[in-house]
């Protein structure tokens, strides 16, 4: 979700209502790709980079998830969605914490679409903790070295047990990872829109997906 600041900006409006613009687009979109039949979705909410911002920045947007997450208990729920958090949730304030344990709970037990939030969430994080993760388990005789594999190490990131993604979808005109997904993304296909975030509509959704039908993978083949 990249360019709801400049999206802001462009209007003469202050940086978080470029923020809000994207929280309610998001929910449309999201519905949307439920509504499809989409498996997986994976959102980049907040980046481990993004405590950076100004502070003023930072603190309207744990206010915007709080009140996304008020309102998806209290809604949201509705949805046949199954919500889940990837990403290092403990630096967040102590009720948000408790907000995301709330939704992820309450939403387990859904069978539909798996809505990934990515929130203070970092690919190289990632992959570090995954390692540590991985060396504790091998240190403590729970796990042999020599049955390490690709898809071993796999079920130690934040994604674990979920598949690959087989498409990334970047708005905002941008044309790189920006830390999203590196272990995950090695076969995806890539789409770039030169559109703000709050500006992208279900149209675009479809138009990315007619892009990706038109592709042959050939995951390092012929």
């Amino acid at each position: 979700m990249d360019g709801n600041g400049r999206w802001a900006k462009k209007r003469f409006l202050p940086r978080p209502a470029g923020h809000r613009a994207g929280a309610q687009n998001f929910r449309t979109i999201t519905r949307y790709c439920s509504k499809i039949g989409i498996k997986y979705l994976t959102v980049y909410a907040f980046s481990t980079e993004n405590w950076t911002r100004p502070k003023d920045e930072v603190g309207a947007l744990l206010r915007l998830f709080k009140e996304y997450l008020e309102e998806a208990l209290r809604d949201f729920m509705d949805e046949n969605i199954r919500v889940r958090f990837i990403g290092d949730v403990s630096a967040f304030p102590p009720e948000l914490q408790v907000l995301i344990h709330e939704v992820e709970e309450a939403s387990a037990q859904k069978t539909g679409m798996v809505l990934n939030l990515a929130m203070n969430y970092g690919g190289r994080a990632e992959i570090v903790r995954a390692a540590r993760r991985l060396s504790e388990d091998v240190a403590a005789g729970r796990r042999d070295p020599e049955d390490v594999t690709e898809e071993v190490f796999s079920q130690y990131l934040y994604t674990g047990g979920q598949p690959d993604p087989d498409l990334i979808i970047r708005p905002s005109g941008e044309e790189r990872l920006s830390n999203f997904l590196l272990w995950q993304s090695a076969y995806a296909e890539f789409v770039y829109f030169d559109i703000l975030w709050p500006d992208f509509t279900t149209k675009d959704l479809d138009h990315a997906l007619e892009i990706y039908a038109s592709r042959q993978r050939r995951f390092g083949g012929v």
